[in-house]
């Protein structure tokens, strides 16, 4: 397997994706994972946000990670699919993200639906709007190869059902899954039979714990965390990130374990990416 992180570490911390690079290149990981910015923003601009902007030219972006030896494991896309702004701003979002992602040589493109249950539509007509939506996104990810994956994040899909409907509708071997452990933790499932259920279709990884705090407070009533204040390991969910490790690697998946949790500048992210390597260690798990 493959260790990487999303570079929403440092938001907080309000570091450039410059210097997230170094950091990767001085601990050792290979593989990055950022937000992508669709159009110009004054905080990343002044070099205050650790993400990318699609206006960035890929080929030299990817030369600039080539010499820090770092490779994007998957951008992310993630704009709320699933209510009415989905086709206004979603849908082209996601096809600028892919068309970009190809260029680069990035396989994965992250994408989700809303956090909450869409207004003024039922259940029914937000599924066939994502559909309709995920359906124009992936003529467009055919057309370049690149792999759209639907992460469990809100109303939609951290429900098991609606997601399978989702992953099913497509025969596209195109359309895939972002497992997330916190996510769907902080949505009352079991993140290990989430993952089970789907284990033939993840294509890449999000790796975080819950604080106990915050697990008390809102699991159940919540369907994703924005970035967890917890150390992988520090939290009530790293046993089931244990398990979920096993099960993935008894599928033989071999792509990437991305660590999502508040960097504090370093010191927790670092906690993380140690926590992982020795439990990855213990499970016999070979990563890069």
């Amino acid at each position: 397997m493959k260790i990487g992180f999303h570079t929403d570490a440092f938001n907080s911390a309000y570091w450039s994706f410059d210097r997230c690079l170094a950091w990767a290149q001085t601990n050792g990981v290979h593989f990055i994972e950022c937000g992508l910015i669709d159009g110009v923003s004054w905080i990343h601009g002044l070099g205050y946000q650790p993400h990318v902007a699609l206006y960035e030219d890929p080929v030299l972006l990817r030369r600039k990670m080539d010499s820090y030896g770092l490779q994007f494991s998957q951008v992310d896309a993630a704009f709320p699919l699933s209510g009415e702004e989905g086709p206004l701003r979603g849908v082209p979002y996601v096809q600028k993200a892919i068309a970009w992602a190809a260029q680069f040589g990035c396989p994965c493109v992250d994408t989700t639906d809303g956090l909450h249950q869409p207004e003024g539509l039922t259940d029914e007509e937000a599924l066939a709007l994502m559909k309709r939506n995920y359906r124009q996104i992936l003529k467009v990810a055919e057309a370049h190869q690149v792999t759209v994956n639907i992460e469990p994040h809100g109303y939609f899909t951290t429900n098991p059902d609606t997601m399978a409907e989702m992953l099913a509708f497509s025969d596209s071997p195109f359309l895939r899954m972002n497992m997330d452990t916190g996510n769907t933790f902080i949505a009352g499932r079991d993140p290990a039979a989430f993952l089970e259920r789907f284990l033939s279709k993840v294509s890449h990884v999000h790796i975080k714990d819950v604080s106990e705090s915050l697990a008390r407070a809102v699991r159940g009533g919540q369907t994703g965390i924005a970035v967890s204040h917890c150390a992988l390991g520090d939290g009530v969910n790293a046993d089931n990130i244990r398990r979920c490790l096993v099960l993935l690697r008894q599928r033989g998946y071999q792509g990437t374990l991305s660590i999502e949790c508040e960097g504090q500048s370093g010191p927790m992210i670092e906690r993380s990416l140690a926590w992982l390597r020795q439990t990855l260690n213990d499970l016999e798990i070979g990563y890069q």
